[in-house]
């Protein structure tokens, strides 16, 4: 069994598979460690790229299957480490980070998982931008316990196997808390750290563009597929309490529930422009800027739109083999290079 395993999950990450994979094989150099990347049917060059590395490589064999959560789960059937890092192929690893995580993990034996700070290299649109005023002022002083590890983190393997799965494959969004809160279940301890874990190259689109990405895609369904998950974790009240999108979500629809039953005293035009303004005016005040208080209103309705869909969509046993294929085997891509180099020296 390898020490460590970084599986990068990949969906066309072209521009920056490369820091990705290099960062990986640097940051396990004083380890015994693979660096496997999961693709989830990449259309670009990614798959060219990435061959060009000592490392494995496995695809989704059903392109229909994407999610956030697949992915993880394809990595973590094909590794082998005792722990395992959650890298996004947006991302560049920073290997002082990795050798303190397992540090813990070696000395902590109740401690599942540890992670670190993400820090955003672009800040494109206004998602982003809140996103980085919120880390920062949440950012931890010192090691502390943490209901999840977003943005990825290392894992002990014993932990994963206890709770059945690593990585939900029917969520769109929100597999990091899915997982903490089934840690959290079973007595582990997750562990986030102030140190920096990743340099995170993320969307170079627009605000709006990204809106759009989210509906094309179906992301916009993740509130109502983690209340399904949670529902079937028995973890309902956890995720209520601890996530604010599903709380925000349900509160959108109890909201125009209301608005509606005013209709009957009030004209319904008046009525719908005050309850549409009331939020947006709000929202405006508490982050101090018209875009994205108009942005954070209407991604809630998308949101809450989405929750009931996602909600009593179909789902696929976590727990269920993914289908894949190997397309490159490290161990083989060893040999080789040792072959060529036995020869180079004869």
């Amino acid at each position: 069994m390898a020490k460590v395993s970084i599986v990068i999950k990949a969906l066309n990450e072209e521009s920056n598979i490369r820091r990705a994979i290099e960062s990986s094989l640097a940051a396990i150099a004083d380890f015994d460690g693979e660096v496997i990347i999961a693709d989830s049917v990449s259309t670009d060059q990614t798959i060219e790229i990435a061959k060009q590395f000592p490392i494995s490589i496995v695809q989704l064999e059903n392109a229909a299957e994407r999610s956030c959560g697949i992915g993880p789960q394809l990595g973590f059937q094909h590794c082998s480490g005792e722990y395992v890092y959650i890298l996004d192929g947006d991302m560049e690893l920073q290997a002082p980070f990795l050798q303190q995580a397992i540090g813990i993990l070696d000395r902590e034996p109740t401690v599942a998982g540890v992670g670190g700070y993400i820090h955003e290299m672009r800040a494109d649109n206004l998602e982003v931008q809140g996103r980085v005023k919120r880390i920062n002022r949440m950012r931890p002083k010192g090691p502390l316990d943490s209901h999840c590890l977003n943005g990825g983190g290392l894992y002990r393997r014993s932990a994963i196997v206890d709770v059945g799965y690593l990585s939900d494959r029917n969520l769109r969004a929100f597999e990091e808390y899915d997982l903490g809160a089934r840690l959290r279940a079973k007595g582990w301890r997750l562990i986030l750290l102030e140190d920096k874990a990743v340099d995170h190259y993320g969307y170079t689109i627009g605000t709006w563009q990204l809106l759009w990405h989210r509906i094309r895609t179906g992301r916009f369904l993740s509130s109502g597929e983690l209340m399904r998950a949670a529902i079937d974790g028995h973890y309902v009240r956890n995720v209520i309490r601890e996530v604010r999108t599903l709380p925000l979500s349900i509160g959108v629809w109890f909201y125009w529930g209301a608005i509606v039953l005013a209709s009957r005293w009030v004209s319904g035009a008046t009525l719908f422009l005050i309850g549409l303004g009331l939020p947006i005016i709000a929202m405006v005040l508490r982050t101090r800027s018209l875009g994205l208080g108009i942005f954070s209103v209407l991604n809630w309705h998308i949101a809450a739109a989405g929750f009931l869909v996602g909600l009593f969509g179909r789902r696929t046993s976590p727990s269920a083999h993914v289908g894949s294929k190997v397309l490159q085997n490290s161990g083989v891509v060893a040999k080789e290079n040792s072959k060529k180099l036995n020869i180079a020296k004869s």
